[in-house]
């Protein structure tokens, strides 16, 4: 009989955990009798499944052929099998050089993405303080008050937003921070303001506008820190997969 038709029973042991220590044992899922026998492929499949559906392995975590046929004391064969199943699944995504990794859902990749652009931005802002003319300040306030006026169903407001945005963080004078800032942007099809309340926007860009007056760099900081998060709040919730 072949590697993947190999039948075993029993217990298996457990991946090590995120933070590289064997968790112990898992056990055949419930959904086999007892004294049924399955192959080494089906095992590891449903060992694999129920670690990454219960979360006890996160999104993003390696799955490296090597370890896990270690840990489950099988050859590659019946892993590779068993990571073919589960990225069938949608369970796991396969790079061709970073390899296999447990999938992330969608509202997890823009979280983090929020993440790092609230770094960055929070950097910007915090930057430009000390390096806006008087007439750089003039023309954010004004992109401020064309937000302003904007109905939440403008076709004009993204745009708009987007410029208010880029003319505070291009004070900042670093091409290389600016050229980071819209790639990530460009992860957001409808923009990182996209399904946050109009009005709460523009309290916050008002907020944002009297810092800027003040020169003050920590506020500036932290109001743009927490306008960009606490979009992460808007995001589409997921059902977690059966």
């Amino acid at each position: 009989m072949s590697e993947t038709g190999d039948q075993v029973d029993g217990a298996s042991r457990m991946p090590e955990a995120a933070d590289g220590h064997s968790s112990g044992t898992i056990r055949q899922p419930a959904l086999r009798a007892k004294g049924k026998y399955v192959s080494k492929s089906d095992m590891v499949t449903d060992a694999l499944r129920e670690l990454i559906t219960g979360r006890q392995l996160s999104p993003g975590t390696p799955l490296r052929q090597r370890d896990l046929a270690e840990q489950f004391e099988v050859s590659y064969t019946p892993v590779r099998e068993a990571l073919r199943r589960l990225e069938s699944e949608g369970l796991v995504v396969t790079d061709v050089h970073r390899g296999a990794t447990v999938a992330r859902t969608e509202s997890e990749e823009m979280e983090e993405n929020y993440r790092i652009l609230a770094a960055l931005e929070a950097l910007a802002g915090s930057l430009a303080v000390s390096k806006m003319t008087s007439e750089d300040l003039a023309e954010i306030e004004a992109f401020y008050r064309q937000v302003a006026t904007c109905q939440p169903d403008d076709d004009r407001l993204a745009e708009l937003n987007r410029q208010f945005h880029f003319r505070i963080y291009e004070c900042a004078r670093s091409p290389m921070l600016l050229l980071l800032m819209r790639l990530l942007w460009r992860s957001f099809p409808r923009g990182p303001q996209a399904g946050r309340p109009h009005q709460e926007s523009l309290q916050q860009h008002a907020q944002l506008v009297e810092a800027l007056k003040r020169r003050d760099e920590e506020e500036v900081a932290a109001i743009i820190r927490e306008h960009v998060l606490g979009s992460i709040k808007y995001l589409p919730q997921q059902e977690p997969r059966p």
